[in-house]
């Protein structure tokens, strides 16, 4: 069996969007769908003794969750392969282990905790940062069918899961990609009074761009690619290209240890994007 795509629901509305996605994003990738509810007993993580009533009351809400999920899913998907898990457990942990041999994992911008002006909640943002498989986060407009995927690719780092991941996510979905790059004139040559080529410096980015991107693009030859090479802060930029997408993607940065972690460009993507985000540290 395939590897599954695994969604964390609280049963919220934002949770709901979040099975949406990944059921459609299980559909078209002919994968099984694993649904996982984190029953957290102890507060603040901190163990005490539960009684047994309180212990069976969090564990029934939790499975109610789950029923109510894999019901619209089968409703809406009904060919569709389900599964699903009731965790007793922090949430990051449970959708951590839950994820290990997943394909990806999907969660709602933020859950039931937390205050709702908050752009992204603690478990979204905790398991972005730190998942040895892509995270997508679903915000904004998902599922609208825009036609376009966007991926934020800096030629400095090795981002090639990432770029991997954007064009498979654009061949399964008969779309256009969009290879984003994003650079900045340093503070001191902009005080000095330096002239700086703009035009020569994006075209030089672009044709590196286009040679890194080459060999997938030999793999994807389907897929209609497109590049834009702009001059301004990354998480700006990218973030205006979220609201004409269906999905941006976005690297993590890679510890010393190997170890996924989000970078501040991705940490301010999924802060502000318009469109669901897959931040991806590892692929296939």
């Amino acid at each position: 069996m395939s590897a599954p795509i695994v969604v964390g629901t609280d049963g919220s509305g934002i949770a709901e969007r979040a099975v949406d996605w990944a059921a459609a994003d299980a559909a078209r990738r002919h994968r099984p769908l694993h649904i996982v509810h984190a029953a957290q007993i102890w507060p603040y993580q901190v163990r005490r003794f539960t009684p047994p009533a309180e212990s069976e009351s969090v564990s029934r809400a939790g499975r109610a969750v789950l029923v109510e999920s894999e019901k619209r899913v089968r409703t809406h998907w009904p060919g569709l392969r389900v599964t699903t898990a009731l965790q007793v457990n922090a949430a990051p942990d449970a959708l951590r282990d839950e994820s290990e041999h997943a394909f990806e994992l999907v969660v709602g911008q933020r859950g039931r905790g937390g205050f709702a002006g908050l752009l992204l909640g603690s478990v979204s943002l905790r398991v972005a940062g730190h998942s040895a498989v892509p995270v997508v986060v679903v915000r904004g407009a998902a599922g609208t069918g825009r036609g376009e995927v966007a991926v934020g690719y800096d030629i400095e780092d090795e981002a090639g899961d990432a770029l991997e991941y954007a064009f498979d996510a654009a061949a399964v979905r008969g779309a256009r990609l969009r290879v984003v790059h994003a650079w900045q004139i340093s503070a001191g040559l902009a005080e000095s009074g330096y002239s700086i080529d703009e035009d020569r410096m994006n075209d030089e980015r672009r044709g590196r761009i286009i040679a890194d991107y080459a060999p997938l693009h030999e793999r994807y030859p389907l897929v209609e690619v497109v590049n834009e090479v702009l001059v301004g802060h990354p998480v700006s930029i990218l973030s205006g290209v979220s609201r004409a997408v269906d999905l941006l993607v976005v690297g993590a940065s890679r510890h010393r240890r190997g170890v996924p972690r989000l970078g501040s460009v991705g940490h301010g993507v999924i802060h502000h994007a318009e469109c669901p985000v897959a931040v991806v540290g590892r692929f296939r």
